[in-house]
């Protein structure tokens, strides 16, 4: 089958790697289309330390269940278009492992790849089968909104207009949020954040936790950057007593304004990845808002002109693209 592998830091290349066989539990999916992903930008660069030459990146897919594995025929027929939830099952040693992520795993950015049943989700009837790649940051944003409380009535702030950003900002408004304000220094990035309804700032002209103050405050916030000038200006931004939900994970180490903290009483939590539910219950709302999805699809690239597009997200180009889908086999018409 081919491949696209990350031949080394900064080259994606195509490659034949031997079709991968349905073990016990598992189900064969042939790729469709995969989205590329942040961490996956962060892995092509060598940024993150997370992914290594030689590996098959993707997690953020859809595909056709094309072979059952002992003990999986009755699960789901073959020929189903399916979603794919990447947090698979501990390996021998205990330890989580990803789709995508985990470089021993030939993952999402292959015509071919193996997972457990039970992380499979078919798409629901009428579903535009491309969508199914986007749930998984939806899921992303939509975690990290329920992490920091976010109910109907909630007033939000979403720092950081990139994917899951925008994501959080979707996730928002799915549970209530009456107003979201959008931190973004990028034009292009918070134009996509006005098409969704949300009020813009750029902070490198105004001040954000002000015009949060004029918008009428802040119950949540929701830090998509996660450095530590963007985290403290969550703190700043968000009401006493409200909740900061760090979703964004661009500095391993940040400094904390300990009195935003503590004096006003605010709550730091942390949010990564979703639940199981949360995962499913994500594909089937995405179902029903194909317009929507359908703006955050910016470019469809085949694995012969992916290089050129994990470049570009690299660049500069990556401040003015939402998402990019890698398809299999061959673009569609």
């Amino acid at each position: 089958m081919r491949a696209l592998v990350l031949q080394e830091f900064g080259r994606m290349g195509v490659e034949e790697r031997p079709k991968p066989v349905a073990g016990n539990g598992e189900v064969l999916i042939r790729t469709i289309a995969t989205g590329i992903c942040g961490s996956d930008i962060h892995g092509y660069t060598g940024h993150n330390g997370r992914r290594h030459p030689g590996q098959v990146m993707g997690h953020e897919t859809v595909g056709v269940v094309a072979q059952h594995g002992p003990g999986t025929d009755s699960a789901i027929p073959l020929g189903t278009v399916v979603t794919v939830n990447p947090q698979l099952r501990a390996g021998p040693d205990g330890r989580a492992r990803v789709l995508g992520v985990n470089p021993e795993i030939s993952s999402a950015f292959a015509e071919f790849f193996v997972v457990p049943v039970e992380n499979v989700i078919a798409l629901p009837p009428g579903m535009t089968v491309e969508h199914g790649a986007l749930v998984e940051p939806l899921a992303v944003g939509f975690h990290a909104a329920r992490r920091g409380g976010v109910t109907a009535g909630s007033r939000v702030l979403v720092i950081g207009a990139g994917p899951i950003g925008l994501a959080c900002v979707i996730a928002a408004r799915r549970l209530g949020a009456t107003h979201v304000i959008v931190s973004e220094p990028v034009a292009q990035r918070r134009s996509r954040a006005e098409q969704l309804d949300a009020t813009v700032v750029d902070p490198t002209v105004d001040d954000v936790a002000e015009t949060c103050r004029r918008e009428g405050g802040v119950d949540v916030a929701i830090d998509a950057v996660g450095s530590a000038t963007t985290i403290a200006t969550a703190l700043e931004s968000v009401s006493s007593g409200g909740i900061v939900s760090l979703v964004g994970m661009a500095s391993p180490m940040i400094q904390l304004p300990a009195y935003a903290i503590s004096v006003s009483e605010r709550t730091i939590v942390g949010s990564f990845c979703y639940t199981a539910d949360e995962f499913r219950e994500t594909t089937e709302w995405a179902a029903g808002e194909p317009a929507l999805l359908d703006r955050l699809i910016d470019d469809r690239v085949s694995f012969d002109e992916a290089d050129a597009a994990f470049t570009a997200l690299a660049g500069d180009d990556a401040s003015s693209t939402s998402k990019v889908l890698v398809y299999a086999g061959g673009l569609p018409r």
